[in-house]
């Protein structure tokens, strides 16, 4: 049987991954700059913020898998009931991708930065703008949810099921 909300852990996870997911993408000229210098052989300058993307990449890593364990065993809320099949099947997709992506993206990014593999690098960028949208996708589904349909599905993310 799903469980009624998220636990503790699982809120708190969901929102330290979107808080760095978002740092990656504000936070994310001076990694491209070292980047750049490392393509045209020269010496990158490794500041702060570029060490804040590669550890950030490997936390989202580590939490995505820590989530996708935790939803194994204790389960995530039944999605509304009166939801169309449609939505719903929307709502499933953009997770498995979100996942994906939050898997995918920091281990090409760990190949490009550590192996220097440019297909790695090709796709970690490139993959960016798929984590992107979804991401968007989520959000904008999230408050469709809660404002349009009034079905309180934010509720579920702020507060546990005691």
């Amino acid at each position: 049987m799903a469980p009624k909300g998220y636990s503790r852990t699982q809120i708190a996870l969901h929102w330290v991954v979107a808080v760095l997911i978002i740092a990656q993408f504000v936070l994310h000229d001076p990694i491209v700059a070292a980047s750049d210098a490392i393509k045209n052989a020269e010496v990158p300058v490794i500041s702060a913020l570029v060490m804040f993307h590669v550890i950030g990449g490997s936390l989202i890593l580590a939490l995505a898998v820590w989530r996708l364990a935790l939803r194994k065993k204790r389960g995530v809320p039944a999605l509304p009931e009166k939801e169309s099949p449609l939505l719903k099947g929307l709502a499933h997709l953009t997770h498995y991708a979100l996942y994906t992506l939050m898997i995918v993206l920091p281990l090409t990014g760990l190949a490009a930065w550590f192996g220097g593999n440019a297909t790695a690098d090709f796709l970690h960028v490139n993959m960016k703008f798929l984590l992107l949208g979804f991401f968007a996708l989520h959000v904008i589904g999230a408050l469709y949810q809660q404002y349009v349909l009034k079905t309180g599905l934010i509720n579920r993310m702020m507060r546990t099921d005691k």
